[in-house]
């Protein structure tokens, strides 16, 4: 399961977490399983999902910057044209984010996100886009 933005999120993996176990689970997640293999079957949600196990900032099945993550998931939602419950296999959901979603997007669809002024989401986002 993922939410929404945690798809860019996995695009833009490079190895910089919020903890020591949160970048252990992302590596597991993105790179031993979605980039390993792209027909990996993915379905959206709302809640918490795998990326989210570890991170400091999980409280239950949400987080303790709920608005934050649901303004994040549904800016997301929208320009990936993915909804909640919704399934497919990894590759399409990063096709939609490399035909809906230009790498200036992103400073409007995650301008609440802490990440964005590192540039790795859009420096991946570009590099997927020129393949």
């Amino acid at each position: 399961m993922l939410r929404p933005h945690h798809v860019l999120c996995a695009i833009g993996w490079q190895g910089r977490g919020y903890s020591e176990a949160f970048s252990r689970n992302m590596d597991a997640v993105v790179v031993g399983r979605l980039r390993a293999d792209p027909d990996t079957p993915v379905i959206f949600t709302s809640q918490a999902d795998s990326v989210c196990g570890p991170c400091p900032h999980r409280r239950g099945e949400g987080c303790a910057s709920d608005e934050r993550i649901s303004w994040l998931d549904q800016n997301h939602a929208r320009a990936l044209g993915i909804t909640p419950g919704q399934q497919m296999r990894w590759q399409q959901a990063e096709a939609r984010a490399r035909e809906r979603v230009r790498p200036d997007d992103l400073d409007v669809i995650c301008a609440r996100c802490q990440w964005l002024e590192y540039g790795m989401c859009k420096g991946a986002l570009r590099r997927l886009q020129e393949q």
